[in-house]
């Protein structure tokens, strides 16, 4: 009987004779090698040649040597079949793989996600800054209006109050003047009435006794009594009589009406005075009429300072 089984390496046959009886393999196996035109003949060795009638199997040699090697009467190999409910060492590995395929997919789709949830949070932080810093920009944007508003209203201010007070100092000026203009203009009215009173005086002074007679001299004391009343009155109002009979002439106060030779008294000095003049306060509201001499030395300049401090004191007085 012949059996050609394959092997992993070459194709072998083997040929066994039944009448042996003892059940033993008589025949031999004989290992067909490819020869080198890659063509052998059943039952001889790879060196035997061909005969007529012979067939030719082909045979797949990957070894020669280990072909050779090999011992006769080589038993089949039969692999072992799995038990039931064994798991091949394949799928067991497969097994493996898909599940690490699956824990690996997992972890990347738990990063991916963690990834987007960081980036839409971080998204959301910059939006929010963004916003924040929009705010803080505009609120210090009203910050430095208000501060501008604020120095503004500061300068109006201090521009307002110094207006104030000086349209309380003009005002307050304005009144006085008003009020010395007032009384100005009622002296300069009673001044005229004043000089008739006077006159009269004197006229009545320049009389004897005799020949003023008894109720006359008594008039001329009451007029004398009521023009010493009004220039008190007048006083009061800082009203001041302009007499400078033998003072220097003083063209701001004095109007020159006449001139007198005087050899004795220093040159430019008045010697009679025909009309009183008046002040009011330190404003001449009427220069006295006055007549000034020639003629004389010129007066010292000592001299002539301290009627200027004489003047001033009475100023002050006044």
């Amino acid at each position: 009987m012949t059996s050609l089984t394959p092997t992993t390496r070459s194709w072998t046959t083997t040929t066994s004779s039944p009448a042996v009886a003892d059940g033993s393999r008589t025949g031999a196996a004989t290992a067909i090698a490819a020869a080198p035109s890659g063509e052998v003949k059943r039952g001889q060795t790879p060196f035997d040649p061909l005969k007529e009638g012979d067939v030719k199997v082909p045979v797949e040699v990957k070894d020669e040597k280990n072909d050779a090697a090999e011992p006769e009467n080589e038993p089949e190999a039969v692999e072992p079949e799995p038990e039931d409910g064994a798991v091949e060492p394949d799928d067991e590995e497969l097994d493996e793989d898909e599940e690490r395929a699956r824990v690996e997919a997992a972890i990347r789709a738990g990063e991916e996600a963690a990834e987007r949830e960081l980036a839409e949070d971080a998204k959301a932080i910059r939006a929010e800054r963004d916003e924040l810093a929009k705010k803080l920009s505009d609120v210090e944007d009203q910050i430095e209006s208000a501060k501008k508003d604020a120095a503004d209203a500061k300068d109006r201010l201090v521009r307002l109050q110094a207006d104030w007070e000086n349209y309380r100092r003009r005002t307050a000026a304005e009144r006085i003047a008003e009020k010395e203009r007032a009384a100005e203009g009622l002296v300069c009215d009673l001044l005229p009435v004043i000089d008739d009173m006077e006159r009269a005086i004197e006229h009545a002074g320049s009389t004897s006794e005799g020949e003023l007679g008894t109720q006359m001299q008594q008039f001329v004391d009451g007029v004398s009594a009521v023009h010493e009343k009004m220039l008190s009155v007048l006083g009061k109002q800082g009203v001041a009589p302009i007499d400078p009979a033998g003072e220097p002439f003083d063209p701001l106060s004095h109007q020159a009406v006449g001139r007198e030779e005087d050899a004795e008294a220093f040159d430019e000095t008045v010697a009679q005075v025909y009309q009183k003049g008046y002040k009011m306060g330190d404003k001449v509201i009427r220069t006295a009429m006055v007549t000034v001499t020639y003629g004389g030395p010129k007066r010292p300049a000592e001299e002539a300072k301290a009627d200027e401090a004489a003047e001033e004191s009475e100023k002050a007085e006044g």
